[in-house]
């Protein structure tokens, strides 16, 4: 019953450019203002190395070349102007490179780009032909919680989050699902019907938090890395837009039919991820399409502010948070939360979103 109670180490990019002045790109990395685009990263499972993705806009030959112990560039030259893109691969046992620099070299002169795993910017990642991303959220302090009552065990609370941390720029879709576990998550013929959504972009649903530890056991396998449920504070976080948060309601807008499927515009069904507005940090359905599980065992906010939250160390509930394309619009605000056993799968309205 339904109730109201509601190691990818961080690969990252900078641009280094003596005497250039940069500023940052929405879309992750950075542009500077001599030509060159420094976009994304892609990790690849089968090969075990990164794709950097480069615009590059300034015509002639480049070359790339690393006198870095940790970095092999495996391609090495671009003739003419579009996007570049460097294959790095790690000279010691561990497959990502973690440190170190490429010099980019052409007749303008050279630019060295920076691998860093202390920066932060989106990671792109591909699983299985797969690819989704990663956004980056800085560590900050907000306000948790709706109620000064602790209405459904929500009271206000001040709360900082003292690390950054990655978390999932959709929730997990039925793609990403299959090309994990190579199976729906059960083989009851109600999961994933064309009645509720059926499709690579549609979120996976029907899962419960039993189902999604196996999916995250496999995942890391696959990966080599340590994805994870988030926390209960860093979706709220996430949510509400983290530093860049505009205080709204629902995740991205206080008009919720900016942002969310819910009931009065979802037809009965799920929908595919990224067909609603994204919010402040580019997070997609954070409020309805599907609602999402997270780590904490349930159980009532403190009114004390606390640091790096965890929730209680056992229980009988898991928090669930986001609302689902079921619910009316006061179940897809950003702080309202609900909670049920691991093993619950509402059918067609119970997903998730990684976190790393």
């Amino acid at each position: 019953m339904r109730m109201i109670k509601s190691k990818l180490v961080l690969f990252a990019i900078a641009v280094v450019f003596c005497s250039c002045s940069k500023e940052k790109n929405p879309e992750g990395g950075y542009i500077s203002r001599n030509g060159i685009t420094l976009t994304d990263s892609v990790f690849n499972v089968s090969s075990k190395t990164f794709a950097l993705n480069i615009d590059v806009k300034a015509t002639g030959g480049w070359r790339a070349t690393s006198n870095d112990v940790w970095i092999t560039v495996d391609t090495k030259e671009r003739n003419g102007s579009g996007k570049l893109t460097l294959t790095l691969s790690e000279n010691t046992d561990e497959f990502y490179p973690r440190r170190g620099t490429v010099s980019l070299i052409n007749e303008s002169g050279i630019h060295t780009v920076v691998v860093n795993q202390e920066s932060c910017g989106m990671l792109t990642m591909n699983v299985g032909g797969v690819k989704f991303k990663m956004i980056p959220v800085e560590h900050g302090t907000f306000l948790m919680g709706e109620s000064a009552e602790g209405v459904n065990g929500s009271h206000v609370h001040s709360v900082t989050l003292t690390k950054d941390y990655y978390i999932g720029e959709t929730e997990v879709t039925q793609g990403l699902w299959y090309a994990v576990m190579g199976q729906k998550p059960t083989s009851n013929g109600s999961a994933w019907s064309s009645s509720y959504g059926v499709g690579d972009n549609y979120p996976a649903y029907y899962i419960s938090y039993e189902d999604c530890e196996q999916f995250l056991t496999k995942l890391n396998q696959m990966t080599g890395q340590n994805f994870r449920f988030p926390t209960e504070a860093e979706w709220e976080f996430a949510a509400k837009g983290g530093n860049k948060s505009k205080g709204y309601t629902y995740a991205g807008s206080n008009v919720i039919e900016n942002v969310a499927w819910y009931t009065d515009n979802s037809g009965s069904s799920t929908h595919a991820v990224k067909t609603k507005a994204a919010n402040e940090l580019g997070l997609y359905d954070m409020s309805g399409n599907v609602q999402e599980w997270c780590y904490d065992w349930y159980d009532s906010y403190s009114s004390s502010a606390q640091t790096d939250p965890t929730g209680p160390t056992s229980g009988s509930d898991r928090v669930i948070r986001g609302g689902n394309w079921y619910d009316g619009a006061w179940l897809c605000r950003c702080a309202l939360r609900i909670h049920d056993t691991p093993f619950e799968r509402y059918d067609d309205r119970l997903g998730f979103r990684l976190a790393l």
